[in-house]
């Protein structure tokens, strides 16, 4: 991947935004929103969205008002972060400028995956990537994470002008 590029993987242009991804990254980008899509559309209680879609009523005595109010919201959550991953698949492959909805967009979708394969991973905030053995079965799962985390910091410093 080309995590070297002299250019950021995204910036501020006039006008509006350009994605500086070889093929290949926007092609796993693509890759992993269908896959996010697929879990969004399947059972509610899959594990990996736990993150996605965390209790708003934490402690135990509430179970019942989070339940209504996970019944009252999930289809609207579904359908804005659906609608997002339609933004970015079509983002993708659109020539700059991209608008601010785009970006922001590709902002929550990125996020969204991350925090899929962070509950997948049980990443936590002492999770140090480099610390993580070549010969770990996981390791290119971590990388990812690591990859999509530098993606995702790139899109906000895009979205609030810092391109350094």
């Amino acid at each position: 991947m080309a995590l070297w590029n002299t250019k950021p993987p995204v910036e501020r242009i006039r006008n509006g935004y350009r994605i500086n991804l070889a093929d290949e990254e926007r092609d796993l980008l693509r890759n992993l929103l269908a896959q996010l899509r697929d879990l969004l559309v399947g059972p509610n209680d899959h594990p990996a969205l736990t993150r996605i879609f965390p209790a708003a009523y934490d402690q135990p005595q509430y179970a019942e008002f989070d339940a209504e109010y996970q019944r009252l919201m999930r289809v609207d959550l579904v359908a804005s972060r659906l609608a997002g991953i339609e933004i970015v698949l079509l983002a993708l492959n659109a020539k700059p400028p991209l608008q601010e909805g785009q970006l922001l967009a590709m902002t929550q979708a990125i996020n969204g995956i991350r925090l899929v394969l962070g509950t997948v991973l049980d990443v936590s905030e002492e999770l140090d990537i480099d610390d993580i053995a070549d010969d770990d079965p996981r390791a290119s799962d971590y990388h990812l994470y690591g990859f999509l985390s530098w993606l995702l910091e790139w899109t906000v410093r895009a979205l609030t002008g810092d391109n350094s």
